[in-house]
């Protein structure tokens, strides 16, 4: 190639020369300035690493503070209540002389001073048309009609039944040796309605009557007002033969 071919392929590549729109020096600040970005970059990143992992073994090692806050699953419950038990199907008033059953209130003769009447909550276990039945004193045995027996979760028993001899006594005064006379109607009422199972409250205490009450010494041959006089008698009946004393409750069959 010829010298002046050269020369002028020269100057036609410097005349089509673009000339940088920046010069050197910039071009280097800016090269310094990106490396800068780029090591604050990772330096800040190795940081949120660095406490990232940190906090994690906190964690680990306290257990997430777990022992400040339970979770719902480990936080202590309360202990479970204990159901109340079911209304019972009649209940008994020994002061009142009452007994309450859906929604009549039948009035009793229950066990005198002598002889109180057992309390508690009872179930009906035995029905009876007649049975016969200790009465005043534990000196007579009477049959009585319509008797519910009763029984108690420890075994105690009881009677409820016609009080036989006299009508006034229930709702008045208390005269039974511990089980509970009602008026012969309403014994029969009674004797229909509660069916085996039904639970009686029995609450209250007995009243005491001493002008009727049966007291020691109507068993030494002294009559009780209302009485025939020449044996132990009661208010309103004929004394029958004595008999040998008896516990105040007899047993209620099994069953």
């Amino acid at each position: 190639m010829s010298d002046e071919l050269a020369s002028g392929l020269r100057e036609l590549a410097q005349d089509a020369e673009i000339p940088p729109s920046v010069s050197g020096a910039e071009i280097r600040l800016r090269a310094v300035r990106r490396r800068r970005r780029r090591r604050t970059a990772v330096t800040v990143a190795g940081a949120c690493a660095a406490a990232s992992l940190a906090l994690v073994v906190a964690l680990n090692l306290t257990g997430g503070d777990r022992e400040d806050r339970p979770s719902p699953a480990a936080s202590p419950t309360a202990p479970p209540s204990t159901p109340s038990p079911a209304a019972p199907d009649a209940t008994v008033d020994l002061t009142r002389r009452v007994l309450t059953v859906a929604g009549r209130e039948l009035p009793i003769s229950s066990g005198s001073a002598r002889y109180p009447t057992a309390t508690g909550r009872m179930t009906v276990v035995t029905k009876d048309n007649v049975k016969t039945l200790t009465m005043y004193t534990g000196k007579y045995m009477e049959k009585v009609a319509w008797v519910i027996g009763l029984r108690a979760a420890d075994g105690t028993t009881n009677f409820v039944g016609t009080l036989v001899g006299d009508e006034k006594a229930p709702g008045n005064y208390d005269v039974t040796t511990g089980w509970i006379g009602l008026r012969r109607d309403d014994a029969e009422w009674l004797y229909k309605e509660l069916a085996p199972g039904a639970v009686i409250e029995i609450g209250g205490a007995t009243t005491p009557t001493p002008a009727v009450d049966l007291l020691p010494s109507a068993t030494e041959g002294k009559a009780l007002p209302g009485g025939t006089g020449g044996v132990a008698t009661y208010p309103g009946r004929t004394a029958t033969t004595p008999v040998p004393t008896a516990p105040s409750v007899v047993a209620v069959p099994a069953g």
